[in-house]
């Protein structure tokens, strides 16, 4: 082999290793300061284990048509008993302003999850109710055309989420967005990315960059029963990232 073509190789292999350092520098900062969000959960010993592997948030459903959901009752007797300090997110889609803020008092949520078609003035309006609770909005995405869309949102909530569009249901699908056109998202706001995540895709998903990754399906067993091994799996991932 010649001394020009072993360079040549060398030189390959040196910028291929650089990409890679690059890239794992990338993602060992995102995944230090990441948020991560298990939603969909229903029991109590789930919530808790799911807290002390790491999560810094669970979601409950109180959709009442979702196989996910959970009453407020239940919300509340989960957070009563969790042990390890998390944050609770309630999920509500196009509920009444009183109807929201009514099952905020009652169970102790600190987040809310706006997760239907609520407009920017229905936001506002719910802020001014809930001046100490974060208020996050969904969005499901099914083009790059939806994006603009989130920018009407930037001065009524604080936190947005990006999820996958289906026609049959508001979120827990399993179904994946278009990466590709989440590549050059620049909101004023944290994210979250949402739709198909699971351990296997996750550091991949990474790459765009969100301040957090939301987990519903990829982590199940069955609509609200929680597959704890994937769970482990899901932060082993992320710890060897991190």
């Amino acid at each position: 082999m010649s001394g020009v073509k072993t360079i040549r190789i060398i030189r390959s292999k040196l910028v291929s290793f650089a990409f890679c350092f690059e890239e794992l520098t990338v993602l060992d900062q995102i995944a230090t300061n990441l948020r991560i969000k298990i939603c969909g959960v229903t029991r109590l010993d789930q919530a808790e284990a799911i807290a002390q592997m790491g999560a810094t948030a669970i979601g409950f459903i109180c959709v009442p048509d979702s196989p996910r959901y959970v009453s407020p009752a239940q919300i509340r007797s989960i957070i009563e008993q969790l042990e390890t300090p998390i944050d609770r997110v309630g999920v509500f889609a196009n509920e009444s302003i009183d109807s929201i803020v009514s099952i905020v008092e009652k169970t102790d949520l600190n987040v809310v999850q706006l997760h239907g078609n609520e407009t920017p003035e229905f936001c506002e309006k719910l802020r001014s109710h809930l001046a100490k609770i974060e208020l996050i909005k969904a969005f499901r995405i099914r083009s790059a055309d939806q994006l603009a869309e989130v920018l009407l949102y930037q001065d009524c909530v604080d936190t947005f989420l990006l999820d996958a569009y289906s026609p049959h249901a508001l979120g827990g699908t399993g179904h994946t967005i278009d990466w590709k056109i989440l590549q050059n998202v620049g909101f004023d706001r944290p994210w979250f990315l949402a739709g198909g995540i699971t351990p296997d895709n996750v550091l991949a998903a990474l790459i765009l960059k969100p301040n957090g990754i939301d987990l519903s399906s990829g982590v199940e067993i069955a609509p609200g029963n929680k597959d704890l091994t994937k769970v482990k799996q899901l932060f082993d991932q992320l710890n060897y990232s991190g």
